[in-house]
């Protein structure tokens, strides 16, 4: 299936036309470059993925070079509660590697390093390796978006199919973005907008449109964000989103990230 980007030259930070809540017709949006690596398999795989990713594979991720941080993902078992979406555990793991545009991401992934780090992935495990340009977006009384810090991520990705992939990419990060930013007590909202990468030689790329994740300090906050009315508003602007068939996962996950370690 191809990859769909909108909007993936390397920039730090734009101006996206649009409309907040206060009637202006621009927002700043930060953006930065990233890789997905998502691991999925049996629950009886998960110990040996986690051993392999942070024991093996993480320290040579984080001595990249050009990379800026990693941020490691593991499922959230229990104690969340979106009262539209119950997918279940997320992946074994994931880690997102960061670079700050997309010729480092690009540098950072082709050389022995990387295919070193996968060597020791277990067996029974499907692994898949995504480029993306990820945007940074306000929340509520912030100004301009913030970095990524709290620990507790909901990461949803929109798969292929749909009858029209732009027009369904360019209605979601329009619209979908300032609902998400006025949830109670969130922290980060962020939306992924995937591009085909010279690293799909050495992983293959997952079937996303569109990604986004929303960020909160614990499990409690988000479970209260998803009791309150911003979340019906973001379930009637799901029913306005043109045509598509694909699965849509929505995943309870929590982060820790590991700063860059050039010298390893």
């Amino acid at each position: 299936m191809p990859l769909f980007s909108l909007g993936a030259e390397d920039v730090g930070a734009r101006d996206e036309r649009g409309h907040d809540d206060d009637g202006t017709s621009r927002r700043e949006i930060m953006a930065d470059f990233v890789y997905e690596i998502c691991c999925t398999g049996g629950a009886d795989r998960e110990g040996a993925v986690q051993a392999w990713a942070d024991g093996d594979a993480a320290p040579l991720w984080a001595a990249l070079p050009g990379l800026t941080a990693v941020d490691l993902y593991r499922p959230l078992r229990g104690g969340t509660h979106d009262p539209f979406n119950n997918d279940g555990p997320g992946p074994l793991r994931m880690a997102m590697l960061q670079f700050p545009t997309r010729e480092t991401l690009e540098a950072g992934l082709a050389g022995a390093r990387f295919q070193q780090s996968l060597g020791g992935a277990p067996a029974g495990v499907t692994i898949t390796g995504t480029a993306f340009e990820r945007r940074f977006y306000p929340v509520t009384g912030e100004p301009n978006p913030g970095p990524l810090r709290a620990p507790f991520s909901y990461v949803v990705r929109y798969h292929h199919p749909a009858e029209n992939v732009e027009e369904f990419v360019s209605h979601y990060v329009a619209d979908h973005p300032p609902i998400l930013g006025k949830l109670p007590e969130i922290r980060s909202v962020l939306c992924y907008l995937p591009f085909l990468s010279g690293a799909a030689k050495v992983l293959p790329p997952a079937d996303y449109m569109v990604g986004n994740e929303v960020v909160f300090d614990t499990p409690e906050a988000f479970n209260a964000a998803m009791a309150s009315p911003v979340r019906l508003e973001l379930r009637a602007h799901f029913k306005t989103f043109p045509p598509f068939t694909g699965k849509n996962t929505h995943y309870p996950m929590l982060r820790r990230q590991l700063a860059a370690n050039p010298s390893s």
